[in-house]
């Protein structure tokens, strides 16, 4: 995702489970009829997730006299980093236990109701709730969010020349459910009370796992047994090493949290700690691995530059569901045209304009043909659109302290405009350059590796953000803002060389 697309454009595909379905199926807009029972599902998951992280912020920041946690700005900011960063952790093992263990569809379908079942427990106005809520939504969309697209991948041949238009439909959904979920949580958390916009959530998937469910037979990959699964020996034993190391993480950090050791402000260090080393490792595994040719090495290292491009820009498109949500609860007008609305609708502007942007910026490319921007280039300008998106925020807030001014709120749909068309410029790009890039040996892992950039996207933000009110919003926004700018520039200067070692990504 935005943290709404960034995870959209797998083109997971080929065998496995069952073959998929047959080229006459048209049945949804051209496309087969299970891309509408994925994308459906897709809709109501982003609904519920992005709904919920809309207002997670400000209910964790707003007193407990008013129904929430009474955290500082800055902190409230860094645990819902920190949040993303688990769930983008938990993702790399939900590619791998549908692989070797559950398979795709049992995968996605468990997913779904671990996330219904955290949110219907924050709906419970207790802060135990919250926290074991939070928690069994990580688990839930690790297991989903890297095996729906794979399964949407799955409904296409190979030479299907509708793969595309039906990722592009797909993408769609995502947005559509990254737009309505923040108007309708939001305006039930600041009117109704927080806990009424969990519930919202916790709706909002339920009726998004019903109809997959209705809709199973027409997916391919929906046999209960893995693509790749271990042996039964194998399985046992990896089953038995899960549950037990499951229960030994939470015995340790019981342990740990009784003891006094184990502080909120120390698990986020540790999420962040995670999510810079598995990076690391994974890269370093790839380079050294005997079964990547010297020729993949070479398309690896034009990678790490790109992957490195992706954390920055979503290191700025994270705190559209932070430091920008706090922002505008206390320093924006939350009135257009004599109309009020909560502030936590800004957020729906960002899923407004990405439905609206990606298919201009689909046709613009197809007109342009062989003359479009390279694909390196692409993502450069997504970065530093990116960062302008933050940059723009310093003009507003320049020449005032403290929260008793307002800024109009086209200045935050501003922002999001720019966050938006970055977003899908480099998002599209991105995705296709990974399944591209990667060695032949760890084609599987490519989605693995993508979230991986998300992570710690995630793990960099619940740092950075503990400076917000810490400085001044100018100095905060800009140079933010500044860092991801330059780094887009980076990315334009090494053009020359991407082009000539990302072959064959044009």
């Amino acid at each position: 995702m935005s943290g709404t697309t960034s995870d959209t454009h797998a083109t997971g595909g080929g065998g496995g489970e069952e073959q998929p379905p047959p080229q006459d199926d048209h049945a949804f807009l051209g496309q087969p009829r299970g891309l509408l029972t994925l994308s459906g599902l897709e809709v109501w998951e982003r609904f519920s997730f992005l709904g919920m992280q809309a207002i997670l912020v400000l209910y964790f920041a707003d007193r407990v006299a008013d129904g929430g946690l009474g955290m500082d700005p800055a902190t409230a900011a860094s645990v819902s980093a920190a949040y993303g960063t688990l769930v983008y952790l938990v993702s790399v093992a939900g590619g791998w236990l549908a692989d070797r263990i559950l398979g795709s569809y049992r995968a996605v379908l468990w997913g779904g109701v671990l996330i219904a079942c955290g949110h219907y427990a924050m709906a419970v106005p207790t802060a135990g709730m919250t926290w074991a809520g939070l928690g069994l939504i990580s688990a839930g969309t690790g297991l989903l969010k890297p095996n729906v697209a794979t399964m949407v991948g799955k409904l296409y041949r190979t030479d299907d020349d509708r793969r595309d238009a039906g990722f592009a439909l797909y993408y769609m959904g995502i947005n559509i459910g990254a737009f309505l979920g923040p108007l309708i949580t939001g305006w039930l958390g600041e009117n109704q009370g927080w806990h009424w916009g969990f519930s919202a959530a916790a709706f909002g998937m339920t009726l998004g796992l019903i109809q997959y469910v209705a809709g199973r037979r027409h997916l391919a990959g929906r046999k209960h047994a893995a693509e790749f699964a271990l042996a039964p020996d194998a399985m046992r034993r990896a089953v038995l090493l899960i549950a037990a190391g499951l229960v030994g993480a939470a015995a340790l950090g019981g342990l740990l949290a009784g003891a006094g050791w184990l502080t909120m402000d120390r698990f986020v260090d540790l999420l962040t700690l995670v999510s810079v080393i598995a990076p690391v490792v994974y890269f370093a595994v790839m380079f050294a691995s005997p079964r990547v040719t010297p020729e993949e090495r070479g398309r690896l290292r034009p990678y790490v530059v790109l992957f490195l491009a992706s954390v920055v820009f979503n290191f700025i498109l994270f705190q559209a569901y932070s430091t920008m949500m706090l922002l505008a609860s206390t320093n924006a007008e939350t009135t257009i045209l004599g109309f009020d609305f909560p502030a936590s609708w800004y957020a729906s502007a960002l899923g407004a304009f990405e439905v609206a942007l990606a298919p201009v910026v689909a046709a613009v490319w197809a007109r342009m043909g062989h003359r479009q921007p390279h694909a390196s280039n692409k993502i450069a300008f997504g970065v530093v659109l990116g960062g302008l998106s933050f940059l723009l925020m310093v003009l507003p807030t320049s020449g005032y302290a403290g929260d008793t001014y307002r800024m109009a709120a086209w200045w935050i749909v501003g922002s999001y405009l720019l966050l938006g068309l970055g977003d899908v410029l480099l998002e599209t790009s991105g995705m296709s350059a990974t399944t591209k890039l990667a060695p032949r040996a760890f084609a599987s892992q490519t989605m693995a590796l993508w979230f991986l950039s998300l992570a710690l996207a995630n793990g960099i933000q619940a740092q950075i953000v503990k400076l917000y009110g810490e400085v001044s919003h100018p100095v905060y926004f800009g140079l933010n803002g500044a860092v991801a700018v330059a780094a887009g520039l980076v990315v334009v200067v090494l053009a020359p060389w991407l082009r000539r070692t990302m072959h064959p990504v044009h």
